[in-house]
């Protein structure tokens, strides 16, 4: 008998207050959740540009990194691994023009590691003076990624600059701050003979 009572007190509880719980959580047509899109399973896998099949130049602290093989002109990236001060890879970069009439001049990724604070985002310095702030857009088993664009007056700084200094937060050290050096030094040797690459 005594359960039966606890059993018809919790459905009395459950049928009063449901209706108020409901009006918190948001209907799945509000836009509350992501509805998918349609993938294509057999489109063909796109090329990220240059891989195993590259040659490597260096000019100053930056590799020039082009394909060996395909169509002319070959696309070549710029490469630089980042290091803190005690000489550990922190990040790494790839810089890459643009085609022309594109809305940036160039791009360039950052990989960080993994179990950086996304929401902190990567802090760019340009020698001190410049500074942007830009999203990451994915991670994955490498590390995580934030894609920018480069508008021309930016690569300008970057070819008469020293170094920009990059800034991430470790998402288990919020308050303590990673800054990374990334030297300018052969930035505009290899920039100028660097091609245009498909974003």
């Amino acid at each position: 008998m005594k359960n039966k009572a606890i059993y018809l007190a919790t459905l009395a509880f459950l049928a009063t207050s449901v209706p108020a719980l409901s009006q918190g959580v948001g209907s799945l047509s509000d836009g509350s959740l992501a509805m998918g899109e349609t993938v294509n399973n057999n489109a063909p896998a796109q090329s990220s540009g240059p891989t195993d099949d590259v040659t490597n130049d260096t000019y100053g602290d930056w590799s020039l990194q082009c394909a060996k093989t395909g169509p002319e002109p070959r696309p070549c990236r710029m490469y630089q691994l980042l290091k803190d001060a005690s000489g550990t890879a922190v990040a790494e970069v790839t810089a890459y023009r643009l085609p022309d009439g594109s809305p940036a001049a160039a791009g360039a990724t950052f990989v960080v590691p993994l179990e950086t604070l996304l929401t902190s985002q990567l802090t760019v310095t340009i020698d001190g003076t410049t500074t942007k702030r830009y999203p990451f857009a994915f991670c994955n088993t490498i590390g995580c990624f934030a894609r920018i664009g480069l508008t021309a007056e930016e690569v300008e700084a970057y070819k008469a600059g020293t170094n920009v200094a990059l800034t991430i937060f470790p998402a288990r050290s919020p308050n303590q701050p990673v800054n990374v050096s990334m030297s300018l030094r052969g930035f505009t040797a290899a920039y100028d003979k660097s091609t245009a690459v498909a974003n």
